[in-house]
């Protein structure tokens, strides 16, 4: 992990010339209302985004990370936890407005580099309320699904996992 004052540069596919100080041990010093199940490493590793996710900026992260992580070239569905397709493409995301700057790959790039202990305030603001807004899965997980049935909504739990939700619920 990086040391407090450390300062990352980004340059891979889809961004150059940007840089971010680590101000926050990794792991440490979150919002409180931003209590996440899931690592990022541990997500990378229980299979999420059909492990074509981040592969040309692996630079960036922990090394660690990817040691267990399911990772392919192509997209492929059989890696995610639930082994079906949840993800909307990119150019999805963009379109609905839901990819914020600086993390033009959204919500799970953010994610990593706030874990890593990025903090920009006005950027973790949104991107946690959205955060907040997804645990309505899990309750629509509870309400419809037996306890412990994992074939009920593998969809909803695949996306729940791929916020850092617990989907085993």
């Amino acid at each position: 992990m990086h040391k407090i004052g450390t300062w990352i540069e980004v340059d891979d596919l889809m961004q150059s010339g940007f840089a971010y100080e680590i101000v926050q041990r990794a792991g440490e010093g979150f919002d409180p209302d931003f209590t996440p199940h899931f690592t990022p490493k541990e997500m990378l590793e229980l299979g999420v985004f059909e492990g074509k996710y981040m592969n040309d900026c692996r630079d960036e992260f922990p090394e660690d990370w990817y040691e267990n992580a399911k990772t392919s070239e192509i997209p492929d569905p059989s890696l995610n936890c639930f082994g079906i397709k949840s993800r909307q493409s990119l150019q999805v995301w963009r379109e609905k407005g839901w990819i914020i700057e600086p993390d033009p790959r959204g919500w799970f790039q953010w994610y990593c580099r706030y874990y890593q202990g990025r903090r920009m305030p006005d950027v973790d603001a949104k991107q946690i309320k959205r955060w907040k807004g997804f645990a309505r899965h899990a309750g629509q997980i509870r309400a419809n699904c037996s306890p412990g049935d994992l074939s009920c909504r593998p969809r909803q739990r695949q996306a729940l996992l791929q916020w850092s939700y617990d989907p085993f619920i």
